[in-house]
């Protein structure tokens, strides 16, 4: 009990309570700021609350362990222990969902040694950078590539059946696979094919599905396929 009531002293007298407070909430209201960005700039596909939750609370985190640190090594070194059991088991993120994790650590860690009006500058200038970005589609890439997979009947002679519908509806296309499926009964064919701008996709997929007798069409984009 000694050894607590000092070690509590000796952190209390390195670290104001004003200090203490004006760290933890700066560095939620940068988080907030950071999750709002965020939330602004994905994709809503890719939107979790979650995530949006976490990067508020980032910050917070880090800057209270910066203060709980301090100049001690030997509590750095306790708290590099603790902290590598921890194991996380969430899927990895995309690159910008890295980004913004490395962000708000930033945030934290400038609040967590004192630097209150560089950590908000920064937040800030970065936010707005961030923004800009999205709002001016840098780097988007105007011709998606999508992958069309088409089930058809086994009596039906797949060769060149769909090319005046893709010629009309995609920019290019290529068959880049063939196989049968259900013992044979039906074939399935996987095009590589960029679709023209403003195009009705339903219309598009209405004139397949009238052509391979109402069996299964799968459209997605090439990035995120994952099967076949």
């Amino acid at each position: 009990m000694p050894d607590i009531i000092s070690n509590f002293t000796e952190l209390m007298g390195t670290i104001s309570l004003i200090e203490v407070i004006i760290t933890i909430f700066l560095s939620i209201a940068l988080g907030a700021m950071i999750g709002y960005t965020y939330k602004i700039t994905t994709d809503l596909v890719d939107y979790s609350r979650n995530f949006f939750l976490t990067l508020i609370l980032i910050p917070a985190v880090i800057a209270v362990i910066i203060l709980l640190i301090g100049s001690n090594v030997a509590r750095a070194f306790s708290l590099a222990g603790a902290f590598s059991i921890i194991r996380f088991r969430s899927a990895p993120g995309n690159p910008k969902d890295i980004t913004y994790v490395l962000f708000s650590m930033a945030a934290g860690l400038a609040c967590g040694v004192g630097s209150y009006i560089y950590s908000l500058i920064f937040t800030i200038i970065l936010c707005a950078f961030m923004i800009i970005l999205c709002k001016i589609k840098l780097g988007e890439v105007k011709n998606h590539e999508y992958i069309l997979k088409i089930i058809i009947p086994e009596n039906l002679n797949f060769k060149g059946v769909f090319d005046d519908i893709l010629k009309k509806y995609s920019n290019s296309f290529k068959l880049t696979k063939i196989k049968t499926a259900d013992m044979g009964s039906v074939f399935e064919l996987c095009y590589s094919l960029t679709i023209k701008d403003n195009i009705d996709l339903k219309e598009f997929m209405d004139k397949i599905r009238c052509r391979n007798g109402n069996l299964t069409i799968l459209l997605s984009l090439a990035a995120n396929n994952n099967e076949f």
